[in-house]
């Protein structure tokens, strides 16, 4: 079920009035958003609901023994059961079909002339998103960071619980669980607040990503050709606008109606685009995913406490992960060694030469970033090495006298939209939505909700998945 879709709608009103029926107490509530959030993944294809219940019941076994068990041994045997589970579906669901091609393709360089049979097996929608947060769960139960959920049903609704189940925000146990354990009580203030963010966040996806970027972006790297270097531009702009609005629009709607229900989630984007630097840039987008890799991959490789060339070696490692874990082809494997890359220049960079940040130069290292940022959007955006090859000789106008595919309107309209959109993150880098809104009169907050509304509304769209479903 999409949030963009009138069917969501329908659902999130029965929700809502069930959820705030005085019919139910707290735990029948819980039992409604668990109920719910089944319906609401199971709709997609019901039978992959069984994952959820596998992943749930492992690791809430798991989980109850690494709370109870002394024994070194079985507790890592607990947290390895855990973990082969949940990678091991990971692994068989998303990955079988590239790790297959890559071996067919290792033996074939022998002249075997192997051929593998696909399985055509569906990738069940936020595998990655949902195995990370069950693992996390008896990570730090093995490392006994946390207390073991009070009960199997504020575990399985942690797992399940539908606004952030498919795409994120990844959220940690102690973060969650904990407010399943008393009745949510939900201001009028609350409930308005997240009802604008899912209105923010469907305008987002909807107007911004869908209607005025997604068609721009889907001829340039549908493109078979040579491009020239503007429409190559053009159409990595209009990606990295669409890509963001389309992800960040999802975390907006679910913070936004988790809200509504009394339940506090992360936020997810703080103004990427502004970042100074990559090290700030992974502070400010994807922050559940990158806090995750942080915690669990890259201070387990040993961070930075055991000297310079092992903390490269583990932040390589980490971002190479964090591109595989985005999508099972090499192009995004090149995707997270370019930020890989990036991170370690800038540490490099950062020992030798000493920057005073000012207004002027801090949105000059901001355009260079966001500028650099560009060039991976290519592999992540691009399914064949052809393709992003032939892009990004053409962003660096080596091709200056390719094709050209989009009308000087697309053009026009895309550099119009990325502009403001920097823009708006360099003002907004070191504020808040709320504090912004906060400071603005309530009446201009009423028509700017009004417009939104009714931009959604009229937009042409045809129910787009979001993009990070994939995913």
């Amino acid at each position: 079920m999409l949030f963009n879709s009138l069917s969501f709608v329908v659902f999130l009103v029965i929700v809502l009035v069930l959820y705030y029926s005085k019919i139910f107490n707290w735990t029948n509530k819980k039992r409604m958003l668990l109920l719910a959030s089944y319906v609401f993944y199971g709709l997609w294809n019901p039978p992959l609901v069984i994952l959820l219940w596998i992943s749930t019941m492992v690791d809430w076994t798991a989980g109850n023994k690494l709370a109870i068990e002394e024994n070194q041994r079985k507790r890592v045997m607990w947290l390895v059961l855990s973990m082969v589970v949940n990678l091991g579906f990971l692994t068989f669901f998303k990955y079988r079909d590239f790790l297959l091609d890559n071996f067919t393709s290792v033996i074939n360089t022998y002249g075997y002339g192997y051929r593998a049979k696909p399985m055509d097996i569906l990738l069940p929608m936020g595998i990655s998103f949902y195995t990370f947060q069950t693992m996390s769960y008896t990570i730090d139960m093995y490392y006994k960071k946390i207390k073991p959920a009070k009960t199997f049903l504020d575990f399985a609704l942690y797992v399940t619980f539908f606004p952030q189940l498919v795409a994120g925000p990844i959220v940690r146990a102690q973060d969650l669980i904990t407010q399943f354990y008393e009745e949510k009580r939900v201001t009028f203030n609350q409930f308005a607040w997240g009802l604008f963010l899912l209105t923010i966040g469907l305008f987002e996806k909807t107007v911004l990503a869908d209607t005025l970027l997604s068609d721009t972006s889907d001829t340039v790297f549908g493109s078979k050709g040579i491009l020239n270097s503007i429409d190559a531009w053009a159409g990595t702009l209009a990606f990295s606008g669409q890509i963001f609005f389309d992800f960040a629009g999802y975390s907006t709607c679910a913070i936004g109606i988790a809200l509504m229900l009394g339940i506090i989630l992360p936020d997810n984007f703080r103004y990427p685009y502004a970042s100074i630097g990559f090290s700030d840039l992974w502070k400010r987008w994807h922050i559940s995913l990158s806090t995750w890799l942080r915690d669990y991959l890259y201070i387990p490789l040993g961070g930075n406490r055991h000297g310079i060339t092992r903390m490269y070696v583990a932040l390589m490692l980490t971002m190479l992960l964090g591109g595989l874990w985005h999508g099972a082809a090499w192009t995004f494997v090149i995707w997270g060694a370019l930020h890989g890359i990036y991170l370690v220049l800038e540490r490099l960079l950062k020992s030798k030469i000493k920057i005073k940040l000012n207004a002027i130069n801090g949105i000059l290292l901001a355009l260079l970033t966001y500028t650099l940022v560009n060039f991976t959007w290519v592999f992540f955006r691009a399914r064949e090495f052809s393709t992003a090859k032939n892009m990004i000789a053409s962003m660096l106008f080596v091709n200056s006298e390719g094709e050209k595919v989009l009308e000087s309107f697309d053009i026009i309209k895309v550099f119009v939209l990325i502009t403001i959109l920097f823009i708006s993150h360099w003002i907004m880098r070191n504020t808040s939505l709320k504090e912004v809104s906060l400071k603005t009169k309530p009446w201009l907050l009423g028509v700017v909700w009004a417009i939104m509304f009714f931009l959604i509304v009229i937009a042409q769209g045809s129910g787009e998945q979001f993009i990070y479903f994939q995913f």
